[in-house]
């Protein structure tokens, strides 16, 4: 079974890429191209599982692309840290494919098809043990991503798709240039052959300054500030897939180059943590200045990142494990949060904070998926965030860092108070007046393709709001009476099943927190001892 699956592994990159090309000669045939994007993500998200299992006793799956030697063949190789994120990208993206295609988005012809491309260089990426084959990974996740930025805004503007390109060309061009100095000075780009090689200076400057190319990606402090920028002007879908796919996999090879490169040397330790909780605060705190829904979540998303970078700056078993189950928790439950606002924000016609109010008893569904992925993000029980923050606490505890239990305490209560911002004024309170003339405006456009700045005539405007108050009549048994506000519109089921999902996978989580913290405690094991890592990538 392992070899069967070893000799397919290039599949798990290769058939999103293929399929992806195939939709784009499928213009005209928006449900056959959303059934077969759906079956291929769904199939993706079951060789994540199938690796899960076949790698959580720490067994490494590797396969040799090409017949040559080791140094020159292109080596994949998949252990459980790697098998873990693959899967959950893979569920997210999938959701968020369902996601677009509730909100109409997935009509576009190219949508689907540029969402499996995004796929599949996420794999390639979350795969390889090769270092340029690396940079060519990302490279393929941000090819269909600053398509899916322009083909799926509808804003006036595209400064955001523009300032998302600049920076991570710039990124990319670091990285390359880090990659490209690694080269000059081992001679190798092969992870296998690279083990240990930060031992000398020359050797971790080339790898600082691909390291650094990275940290752009991965939105740390101080080159942070472009994120907020760029997802808010994404469509709630993209912003969502965007968050579990780019920051995290830039992450990801954080993680790893710093195990295998640098084998955790605690020579950097001070500058590691000192990022990574500096990280961890400036996004929680700037978050708390945001007036809409998804630039404080941006920015919270910005705090995660350090929290989850809190673990290889400690590198111990448990930091490691701990900073592993809060990046998985921490995917599922910004995911959920970002379709969330989403969903109001395409019903609503807008995503500001005090131009809403009143959800609460209007949108029962909706509000039951943000409490939960509030709640998580705070690190409340029974939610995966309280099982992964306690983790993050104990393992600095461990390692007698006491200033990063206090950095920890202090990002979740300012999480708290971000929260409770959008609760107070989303959810609770009273509806805003001109909230139904926003959501027949939003309704106007998504269905003649208008731009967010287009104008809207004014009788037609009225005349969408008078026919969604109609549609909607008070409660039975109100006799006339709506004391809650309840006619007008309402979010549709379809639009508010996706973050529904990831609410009940990120309780599931909270639930299941052994499970969890065992098969992150089995990834962790295999980044503080690279052995079996590296002998499978230097295998024939």
């Amino acid at each position: 079974m392992t070899a069967i699956v070893e000799l397919l592994l290039p599949l798990v990159v290769g058939i999103p890429l293929l399929i992806g090309g195939a939709l784009f000669a499928m213009p005209s045939q928006h449900r056959l191209r959303q059934t077969i994007g759906a079956v291929t993500l769904g199939a993706l998200a079951a060789a994540g599982v199938t690796l899960v299992v076949l790698t959580a006793d720490g067994s490494v799956l590797t396969h040799q692309i090409g017949i040559w030697p080791i140094g020159i063949a292109i080596p994949f190789a998949v252990d459980l840290f790697s098998a873990l994120l693959l899967t959950v990208t893979a569920v997210i993206t999938l959701i968020g494919a369902q996601y677009l295609i509730a909100a109409g988005q997935g009509r576009e012809a190219s949508s689907i098809p540029l969402l499996l491309v995004l796929a599949g260089g996420v794999s390639g990426a979350l795969l390889t043990a090769d270092l340029f084959n690396l940079f060519v990974f990302v490279e393929v996740m941000l090819l269909p991503s600053y398509g899916l930025l322009l083909v799926l805004s509808r804003r006036g503007s595209v400064a955001g798709a523009r300032l998302f390109v600049t920076v991570n060309l710039l990124a990319s061009t670091l990285f390359l240039a880090g990659v490209g100095l690694v080269y000059a000075v081992t001679g190798t780009v092969n992870l296998g052959e690279l083990a240990g090689a930060a031992d000398d200076p020359a050797v971790a400057l080339a790898a600082a300054v691909m390291l650094a190319g990275i940290a752009v990606k991965a939105a740390v402090f101080p080159v942070h500030g472009w994120l907020a920028r760029t997802y808010t002007s994404a469509t709630p879908a993209i912003t969502a897939i965007f968050s579990a796919v780019h920051t995290k996999a830039a992450v990801y090879v954080i993680y790893r180059v710093y195990a295998v490169m640098f084998e955790g040397a605690e020579t950097w330790q001070p500058v590691l943590l000192a990022i990574a909780a500096v990280t961890a605060v400036v996004g929680a705190a700037a978050a708390l200045g945001e007036g809409s829904m998804r630039s404080l979540l941006v920015f919270q998303m910005v705090s995660g990142i350090g929290v989850i970078l809190l673990g290889v700056a400690l590198f111990t078993p448990l930091a490691l494990t701990a900073a592993i189950a809060y990046m998985i928790h921490h995917m599922l439950s910004k995911a959920s949060l970002f379709l969330t606002v989403g969903a109001i924000e395409e019903t609503y016609g807008t995503g500001e904070i005090r131009q809403l109010g009143g959800l609460r008893t209007r949108e029962p569904l909706i509000t039951a998926a943000f409490v939960v992925g509030a709640l998580s993000l705070v690190g409340l029980p029974p939610f995966s965030g309280f099982v992964a923050k306690v983790a993050v606490v104990l393992g600095a505890a461990e390692a007698g860092q006491v200033i990063v239990v206090l950095t920890v305490l202090a990002v979740s209560a300012l999480a708290l108070v971000a929260v409770l911002l959008i609760w107070a004024g989303v959810f609770n309170g009273k509806r805003h007046d001109e909230v139904e003339q926003r959501a027949a405006a939003a309704r106007i456009r998504r269905r003649r393709g208008l731009l967010d700045d287009d104008p809207i005539d004014g009788a037609e405007l009225q005349a969408e709001v008078d026919e969604a108050l109609e549609r909607h009549q008070p409660p039975r048994g109100s006799q006339g009476e709506d004391p809650h506000d309840h006619r007008g519109t309402r979010i549709p089921v379809a639009l508010a099943l996706p973050a529904v999902q990831l609410a009940v996978l990120v309780v599931a989580l909270g639930i299941g927190g052994e499970l969890l913290l065992s098969l992150s405690a089995t990834a962790a094991a295999g980044l503080i001892d690279i052995t079996a890592y590296v002998e499978a990538v230097m295998s024939e």
